[in-house]
């Protein structure tokens, strides 16, 4: 990792530490003594920071370099086993660690999940170009309150698997597809699956089950509709 990609991982961190509330420019400024537009223009890519500066974020927000690095994985976050032939490692996680945490940290990940490795390889990607930053798939488990209007889709203790290089509101299969777009979405600081449709700025969150009304979600001060995407949903495991 060269200095250019740890101030990148530096930046999307401390954003997501921002988008969940608890950290704001302010109080960096604080804890660093660092100017408030110094660290704007920072966190919105207009500038870099020096070494020196780049330390005090660290020391401030008690970040140490390995926290900043991602599992060891290969292409696009899809572990190859070599002892059990090609087989994609997905980590289990927290859904707020699904929502917000770009790289995976080893003390975040409930356990690893197995699939076909080429399964995964065949899914197309398209994301925002701070997305791609992110590690790519992640799996989190649903209980009986988070299915509530998508049974029978989803069970109780499904898995899903979520693309997070897939937050674009193009349809996956093409334009003239009719099949509807299931994703992971953002509201609040709860992750909700839904099939979501795009209309003047706004989200519209459609549950499987047609009597239950649209949720309508729209972005808030900086962000822009592809934010609140957490990813695609890429795979369904309903376990018995």
């Amino acid at each position: 990792m060269n200095f250019s990609q740890l101030q990148e991982r530096v930046r999307t961190e401390l954003l997501r530490r921002i988008n969940r509330g608890t950290l704001s420019v302010s109080l960096l400024a604080r804890q660093t003594g660092v100017g408030q537009p110094h660290l704007s223009n920072f966190l919105h890519g207009r500038r870099q920071l020096s070494l020196t500066t780049l330390d005090k974020l660290l020391r401030a927000q008690q970040l140490a370099i390995t926290d900043l690095l991602p599992a060891a994985r290969r292409g696009s976050g899809v572990l190859l086993s070599e002892q059990i032939g090609e087989v994609g490692q997905i980590p289990l996680v927290s859904h707020s660690v699904a929502l917000f945490e770009p790289y995976i940290r080893a003390t975040s990940v409930h356990r690893i999940l197995e699939f076909p490795a080429e399964t995964l390889r065949a899914l197309r990607t398209r994301c925002t170009p701070t997305r791609r930053q992110w590690e790519r798939f992640v799996a989190v488990r649903l209980t009986a309150d988070d299915i509530v209007g998508m049974e029978p889709l989803l069970l109780p203790e499904a898995i899903v698997v979520l693309d997070r290089h897939y937050n674009s509101f193009t349809p996956y299969r093409g334009a003239g597809s009719t099949m509807p777009h299931l994703y992971g979405v953002r509201s609040g600081q709860r992750l909700l699956i839904r099939y979501v449709d795009f209309l003047a700025s706004r989200l519209f969150l459609r549950a499987h089950q047609p009597a239950l009304h649209a949720e309508i979600l729209e972005p808030v001060g900086e962000e822009t509709p592809n934010d609140l995407l957490a990813g695609r949903v890429a795979l369904i495991v309903n376990e018995p």
